[in-house]
């Protein structure tokens, strides 16, 4: 894991803020691609580069995780604590996934495992409720 730097290194730009602003509004884990489309009008010379760039600011920062699908897109949260996401494999829908009273198996963060445990990442798979009641996932 790259070590983080912190905000001051970096002076605040109208675009981050309105980055964190959007990451923030939505719990479904937008792109760099759908970030752009969102701010494009408010910023007419922004570019999908500068967005990109940004988004690796902010998570060098600690502000935000970028959450690798295997695919093509990485996909951005905000919501940098450990916590569970869904990921539907019919519609693609990855979204965070509140479980009352389960724990987090986790190993200790110090090094008596001998390991090093710097991150979690939990994700379920299977078929969102939408897909369901739609009976999308059917075909």
């Amino acid at each position: 894991m790259a070590e983080r730097k912190p905000e001051s290194v970096y002076r605040n730009t109208r675009q981050r803020t309105r980055i964190m602003e959007l990451l923030r509004s939505t719990d479904t884990h937008p792109t760099a691609n759908w970030i752009y489309d969102q701010m494009k009008n408010e910023f007419p010379s922004l570019s999908l580069g500068t967005v990109y760039r940004n988004l690796n600011i902010l998570e060098e920062q600690g502000l935000l995780v970028r959450i690798s699908s295997g695919g093509t897109f990485d996909r951005f949260d905000a919501v940098v604590r450990t916590h569970p996401h869904f990921r539907c494999r019919n519609c693609g829908s990855l979204y965070d996934i509140r479980i009352k009273d389960q724990p987090y198996y986790l190993l200790p963060g110090d090094r008596s495992t001998g390991h090093l445990v710097e991150n979690l990442l939990i994700e379920y798979q299977g078929i969102c409720g939408s897909c369901l009641e739609d009976g999308k996932h059917l075909n």
